[in-house]
């Protein structure tokens, strides 16, 4: 047989074929009345307790407050598919919007959670999308932090001391605008940064009460260290394309740029692919 005539065979058996189907799309997710919903989580005493906040699109809204709880605050929503939802494992907690991803191009959406956490040692952990975050963590006693998220506008604050040793701050982003500042105050031993091509500020400011070691990981953005004077630091840039600036205080040696001071040491590793990077007080 013709291997014209065959092919036109196939195409209409084909053609007959696909007339029998259809294809259901996914129905769009219609926003509804916004509902506000209370979120609270009964503590453990003084023990640590794990507690992982999953958070899609929206405002997210961190501070101290719970007391004994472990978390007490709210949550503004106007799709169903937000509603939180809340985990519990031993003395490990999850708050998450487990329909968040099975929303369909929404529009109009409202997703405010505004948490207040408990006084209790908490090994925190904050998973987030594309969002609006103003996290105060003063005076919170915080074994590790970690936050990690997409395209954000991230301000987050330690205005008080860390009663506590961190062991370890990690925070991963994407091309983001994110400022940690009092991050003396966290009282960490590690902390670990990474960014794409964002602005990112990194202030220091606060009560260094023990040596910090910073390792910070940055693409083509913006990076600003704000180190006070009088704190012993040290900052290492391995980068050939970044430009870097530093106030009076410091002395450059090669890649290596020294603030003399007393006291505890920070002790900074900087990787960018380029950019800009300043070093000020």
């Amino acid at each position: 047989m013709n291997v014209k005539i065959i092919s036109a065979i196939l195409v209409l058996a084909l053609a007959s074929m696909a007339c029998g189907f259809s294809i259901d799309l996914p129905k769009q997710s219609e926003p509804g009345p916004e509902v506000k919903e209370s979120i609270t989580v009964a503590g453990t005493g003084s023990s640590e307790m794990r507690l992982t906040i999953s958070f899609g699109a929206g405002t997210l809204k961190l501070s101290p407050g719970a007391g004994d709880a472990l978390v007490d605050g709210t949550a503004v929503y106007n799709f169903e598919e937000l509603k939180p939802e809340i985990v519990k494992e031993n003395d490990s907690v999850e708050i998450k919007q487990s329909g968040f991803k099975n929303l369909f191009n929404p529009k109009d959406i409202v997703n405010e959670w505004d948490l207040n956490l408990g006084t209790m040692p908490i090994d925190l952990t904050i998973n987030a999308g594309a969002y609006n975050g103003t996290f105060e963590l003063g005076g919170l006693s915080l074994t590790n932090l970690t936050v990690k998220d997409g395209a954000a506008n991230v301000d987050l604050s330690f205005s008080e001391p860390n009663p506590i040793e961190m062991s370890i701050l990690r925070y991963e982003t994407g091309a983001s605008d994110v400022e940690l500042t009092g991050l003396a105050n966290a009282n960490f031993s590690t902390l670990m940064f990474s960014g794409g091509a964002g602005n990112y500020t990194l202030d220091f400011t606060g009560d260094l009460v023990r040596d910090g070691i910073v390792k910070v990981e940055a693409g083509a953005g913006d990076v600003q260290l704000v180190i006070p004077k009088g704190v012993n630091a040290k900052v290492t840039v391995e980068s050939t394309l970044a430009s870097v600036n530093h106030s009076s205080g410091w002395t450059q040696n090669g890649s290596d740029y020294t603030q003399d001071g007393e006291g505890s040491e920070l002790t900074i590793i900087v990787k960018m692919a380029a950019g800009n990077l300043t070093i000020t007080d």
